[in-house]
Order: structure tokens, then C-alpha cells, then sequence
């Protein structure tokens, strides 16, 4: 049975958590979203120094536990003597970390566009950028709404590693929690019932969308 006190106890923690949780999902989703677009146009653009650029960034950041970016920022640029507050760190660590599965499923998304669009649009003497911004990306997203979706909820989840930076997220606030109750089980169940107040509708949101493009195609 769980101990509801707990809850009610210190629900000042758990909102500060939840509020912050919520700030840094916002964040992460916007710079990853933005971010993502660009590597993915920079591992199609012709030029080598843009393919490499991109293909580097993906293959090194999605291959590398994303802890170990947060500990970079957090940790490592201090070497430099740039000192990140772990809220920060973590943002950046997370929105980077997403922001390469993110270019991936949009160079999908790319690749799948009709290549005799690209073509007339710089036909019409629209450069590589503006076609790829007013014709080609457009249509790209649609496609891939879905599995953007899909990691827009991958990065609320990821979320929690802001706990490890001090990050004032909610698993940073459950942790004190605990040092105050010695309570594991039920501190860190609320904790995942207000990940489920973020993910569910998240998911359900990616569900329709994904149920309405397919209707319209």
C-alpha cells in the first residue's frame, strides 16, 4: 500500500520538479527540433565538408551514452573554466543527445521527398537552403511525424539523468525526498506517475497525428 503522505507531505518538491521537468522538456524539444533539421540538411547538402560535418555529428553523439555528454557539460568544460549550473548542462546534453535521432528521421523523411522537386526548385533560382526551408522540409516533417514523436517522448524520459547534474528535476527532487524518508519504493513511484501525466498525452498526441496523416494521405 502506498504511503499517500508522502505525496501530500512534500507536493511543494515534487511540483518544483514536475514544473522544472516540464521547462526542460520544452527546451530540449524546440533546440533538439531545430537542431536536428539542420544536421539532417547538412548530411544531404552538396557539399563534403557539410556531409562530414553531419555524418560525425551523428555517428559520435549516438553512440555515446548520453550521462557521459551531460558530464562533459557539467563536469568537463570546467577544464576551461566555463561553469555550467547542472539545470543548464543537462538541457544542452539532452537537446544534442535527441537533436542526432532527430536528423536521422528527418533525412528520412528527406530522402523520401521526390528528388524532381529539389530540382526544380533550384530550376527556379531558389538556392540549396531555400528550397530545402520552403519545399522539401516541409513535406519531410509530415512524413515523419511519427518517429519525431517518438523521440520528443524519448527525451521527457531522458529527462530524469538531470538528477545525477543537480539539475532540479524531478528525480533531483525525489532524491531529496528520500534522503528525508528513507522511503525508496513509494517516493519513486509518485516520481513515475508524474512522468505519466507528461508522457501519456504526449503519446497520445503523436497517436492521433499519426492516425490523421494517414488519412490524408
Amino acid at each position: 500500500m502506498l504511503d499517500f503522505s508522502i505525496l501530500t507531505d512534500y507536493l511543494d518538491l515534487y511540483m518544483q520538479g514536475f514544473v522544472n521537468t516540464i521547462k526542460i522538456s520544452i527546451i530540449g524539444l524546440i533546440a533538439s527540433f531545430i537542431l536536428g533539421n539542420i544536421i539532417a540538411v547538412f548530411r544531404l547538402a552538396p557539399v563534403k565538408l557539410l556531409n562530414f560535418i553531419g555524418a560525425f555529428y551523428v555517428e559520435v553523439v549516438r553512440n555515446i551514452p548520453l550521462i557521459l555528454i551531460g558530464f562533459f557539460f557539467y563536469n568537463g568544460l570546467s577544464y576551461f573554466h566555463i561553469n555550467l549550473s547542472g539545470f543548464i548542462a543537462g538541457t544542452i546534453a539532452l537537446s544534442i543527445y535527441t537533436a542526432a535521432f532527430i536528423a536521422e528521421a528527418v533525412r528520412a523523411g528527406i530522402q523520401s521527398v521526390d528528388r524532381g522537386q529539389l530540382e526544380a526548385a533550384r530550376s527556379t533560382g531558389l538556392t540549396y537552403i531555400q528550397a530545402m526551408r520552403y519545399i522539401i522540409l516541409p513535406q519531410a516533417i509530415k512524413i515523419v511525424i511519427p518517429p519525431i514523436g517518438n523521440q520528443f517522448l524519448n527525451l521527457v524520459k531522458n529527462s530524469s539523468i538531470l538528477g545525477v547534474f543537480a539539475g532540479l528535476d524531478l528525480m533531483y527532487y525525489a532524491d531529496i525526498i528520500h534522503e528525508k524518508t528513507w522511503i525508496t519504493f513509494d517516493t519513486y513511484i509518485f516520481v513515475g506517475m508524474f512522468y505519466l501525466v507528461l508522457t501519456i498525452p504526449l503519446s497520445l498526441l503523436v497517436n492521433y497525428l499519426e492516425r490523421r496523416l494517414a488519412r490524408s494521405e
